[in-house]
């Protein structure tokens, strides 16, 4: 069994190489730095807008999601698997261009939960949206799915 260190980067390595078959890989989002505790990554804007051409909320929310998301699964430890049961986010500011990088940070890590705090922000460091995920761990992939990372 791989120690924590190689399972995060080989964590890392699946999620950055999903194409288009996958939401995030159509997204763009990158994953930059993730641990139990942190999650980092970044979401281009271009493709990711609502029609008066800025970021769209939804968007905002799924680059949360998955930053949370990944970091849960961290947090759950292996062969235990995690979804998300609850999500809300505040968006402050629009972004128009560039990137926007989200910061996951570990709020609450339990045996059958983890909540994660995430942190948006377009290029000049303002901040975009705020945002918190709560995911329930699992021992088992919930029925109809399968395991993500083998």
């Amino acid at each position: 069994m791989p120690d924590l260190s190689e399972r995060e980067q080989q964590i890392k390595d699946a999620f950055n190489t999903q194409g288009s078959d996958h939401l995030t890989g159509r997204m763009g989002i990158k994953i930059l730095e993730a641990s139990a505790e942190r999650v980092v990554g970044t979401m281009p804007v271009e493709g990711n807008t609502q029609p008066y051409g800025i970021l769209h909320g939804g968007a905002s929310c799924v680059l949360a999601e998955s930053l949370g998301s990944l970091g849960s699964a961290l947090q759950a430890g292996p062969g235990r698997f995690t979804v998300g049961i609850e999500i809300n986010a505040t968006h402050h500011r629009p972004a128009t261009s560039g990137l926007v990088t989200g910061v996951a940070t570990l709020a609450h890590g339990g045996r059958t939960m983890s909540t994660f705090d995430v942190i948006i922000t377009d290029e000049q460091g303002r901040r975009v949206c705020t945002a918190r995920l709560s995911c329930l761990h699992r021992d088992a992939v919930p029925a109809g799915g399968k395991a993500p990372y083998a």
